[in-house]
């Protein structure tokens, strides 16, 4: 029997986990945390709970909650890749905040999970500070979180981040597929790139299948194949919020997995259809290149990638002209892309459901 005497006292740290590494990456995270508040906001770090003032619902007749969580995804690996971790964090809260404000709700606060194989306060530190940032832009508060020291599951470099969020919407403000009538336009806001879906693919195709190296300068992205790869996911919350209050919205798609047809579906109903001009608006070049390079179709491109567009909003025709005017002012490339019209009685023998409610036409514009 080995006799524990004779080897160096075990402590926590000794197999693995550092406590005083943890409390400094908290210090460091605090100035980027007190940016991130709304006026509801309640307590600081420290606490084991986040405190939102929840009294500020009153002023709603039958409030709902809405809530949502998410994490990045194989784009984590990028960023570890390339040493940059402060962009990150915006790419989780957009994944969370753009699904909740689908439905018409306000995004009021989020939560995030950090979890490393290595706790280093720098690098914890820019994650948050992405994470903060990502919560300005959208209009919520970071409230609490939780980092944690995993040694022996990740690697010393390895991390993977998750949040959490809720919003709220009025009752009788509740946005979703009941609202949609045939006649209504659908309208497409530019993405700021790949956001953060599809990276198992495109990870594959330029990384592994070509071998290009992230520094590598790609003339037609106009700098290096990292630099595209980390473009931040763009935050529309507070820009659709804003379109529900000077027009008549009936609904929302967060383009993300599963491509524009496949969630775009989810909000068409049963009896209707969309269909979709692809020659309204040009997919950005690295879209073209995952195709080019790792030949890829277009309808598995168009399966797993946004196309270039992050966000669609269901209006009213007549009010289509108001949402654009909008959107244009606050900064969103927009554009009317397409039509609701009635089902063909026959639509969805095939059993595809995406298939069945959207469909995309013609040639994309150069």
């Amino acid at each position: 029997m080995t006799d524990a005497a004779s080897h160096d006292p075990v402590s926590y740290k000794t197999a693995g986990v550092d406590i005083e590494a943890g409390d400094r990456a908290v210090d460091l995270m605090k100035e980027w945390v007190r940016k991130a508040q709304r006026p509801e906001s309640l307590g600081g770090l420290g606490g084991f709970a986040g405190l939102f003032d929840a009294s500020a619902l009153r002023r709603y007749e039958r409030p709902l909650l809405a809530s949502a969580t998410d994490g990045v995804g194989t784009k984590v690996a990028v960023a570890q890749r390339m040493g940059v971790h402060d962009t990150i964090g915006q790419d989780l809260v957009a994944m969370v905040v753009d699904d909740i404000v689908v439905c018409g709700a306000e995004p009021l606060f989020l939560t995030d999970y950090i979890c490393v194989g290595k706790v280093v306060p720098e690098r914890v530190s820019a994650i948050v500070k992405g994470i903060a940032e990502g919560c300005v832009l959208a209009g919520c508060a970071l409230v609490g979180g939780e980092t944690a020291e995993h040694p022996g599951l990740l690697g010393p470099e390895e991390y993977d981040v998750a949040g959490a969020a809720t919003g709220v919407v009025e009752a009788d403000r509740l946005l979703g597929a009941e609202r949609i009538r045939p006649g209504d336009v659908v309208i497409g806001m530019a993405s700021s790139g790949l956001h953060s879906n599809g990276y198992s693919l495109v990870r594959h195709v330029f990384l592994e299948r070509a071998g290009w190296a992230l520094d590598r300068d790609v003339p037609e992205f106009g700098r290096t194949l990292g630099e595209e790869l980390l473009e931040p996911t763009r935050i529309y919350s507070l820009d659709c919020l804003a379109l529900t209050r000077t027009t008549e919205v009936h609904a929302f798609a967060h383009i993300t997995g599963g491509g524009l047809a496949g969630n775009l579906a989810r909000v068409v109903p049963d009896h209707l259809h969309a269909t979709l001009d692809r020659a309204t608006w040009a997919p950005g070049p690295v879209f073209d290149a995952v195709g080019r390079v790792g030949g890829v179709t277009r309808a598995e491109l168009e399966k797993t990638l946004n196309m270039g567009v992050g966000m669609v909003a269901v209006v009213a025709r007549e009010a289509a002209d108001a949402a654009l005017t909008t959107l244009a002012d606050r900064g969103v490339d927009a554009w009317v892309a397409g039509e609701i019209t009635d089902r063909a009685p026959d639509a969805g023998s095939t059993g595809d459901a995406a298939a069945a409610a959207v469909t995309l036409t013609g040639d994309y514009a150069a």
